[in-house]
C-alpha cells in the first residue's frame, strides 16, 4: 500500500512580543496588534487594531482576546459587498 500524503495544516496566528507592542501574525501577514499608550488613562493604556476594527483595554490580555476575536470575526464573515460595490447575488 502506498503511504498516504501528508495533510497540510492551516497557519495558525501567533503572537510576537515587539517593544511596547505586540503583534499577531498569521504565516508572513500581520493581522492584529495591540500598543501600550503609556499617557492614556488606566481604562484604555492598550490600544488594539485588527482589520477594520479598533478599540482600547485597560489589561494586555483583554486587548489581545480583542484583537483574536476580532481576526476571528473577519475570518468568518461574509463580505457585504462584491467587488465591483453592489450587493452579493447581484
Amino acid at each position: 500500500m502506498p503511504p498516504q500524503p501528508r495533510k497540510r495544516r492551516k497557519a495558525l496566528p501567533i503572537w510576537e512580543r515587539g517593544f511596547l507592542s505586540h503583534g499577531y501574525w498569521l504565516g508572513k501577514e500581520k493581522v492584529g496588534a495591540v500598543l501600550l499608550d503609556r499617557d492614556a488613562p488606566p481604562e484604555s493604556k492598550y490600544r488594539w487594531q485588527a482589520g477594520t476594527h479598533a478599540g482600547a483595554a485597560a489589561t494586555l490580555a483583554e486587548a489581545k482576546r480583542a484583537v483574536e476575536a476580532a481576526v476571528l470575526l473577519g475570518a468568518s464573515q461574509l463580505p457585504l459587498f462584491g467587488a465591483d460595490g453592489a450587493p452579493p447575488g447581484r
